[in-house]
């Protein structure tokens, strides 16, 4: 059994749902590992991880106005404001989403879906840099 480890740099502009399927496959494909287990582990708190559908936009416009209904940014209902009226929202949706998936590995791939993408969930208003590491194990 061998291991690689990496880490990709996400950079969002605002709330909603970065598509970073490419670069993990990429990043896969150019490993020696043919099966295995693929962990991927967002580095912040108030940004998840998803796997969702990638062929239809509504979808991902659809998750993110359900989370903002879900999640009212009223500063009026939390008593951590000082960074702003999206960071408490933020943390509470992160909180309810993941911040870490695990997805098998077969033939040097990624085993999706057909209409599945991995995707950063930005939860903060502002654009922000996001760390996913990326560790790999398998033969």
């Amino acid at each position: 059994m061998i291991q690689q480890h990496t880490e990709i740099a996400i950079e969002t502009s605002g709330q909603g749902l970065t598509d970073f399927t490419n670069d993990v496959c990429r990043w896969v494909g150019g490993t020696d590992i043919r099966a295995g287990m693929l962990t991927l582990f967002c580095q912040h708190t108030s940004a998840s991880l998803t796997i969702q559908e990638n062929a239809d936009p509504d979808v991902l416009r659809d998750l993110q106005n359900f989370f903002k209904t879900l999640v009212r940014e009223d500063p009026s209902l939390y008593r951590h404001t000082s960074e702003g009226a999206d960071d408490m929202p933020a943390h509470i949706r992160s909180a309810l989403t993941d911040v870490s998936l695990n997805i098998p590995v077969a033939d040097g791939r990624p085993v999706l879906g057909i209409w599945q993408g991995i995707y950063l969930f930005e939860h903060r208003s502002r654009p922000h840099r996001r760390t996913v590491h990326l560790h790999l194990m398998g033969d």
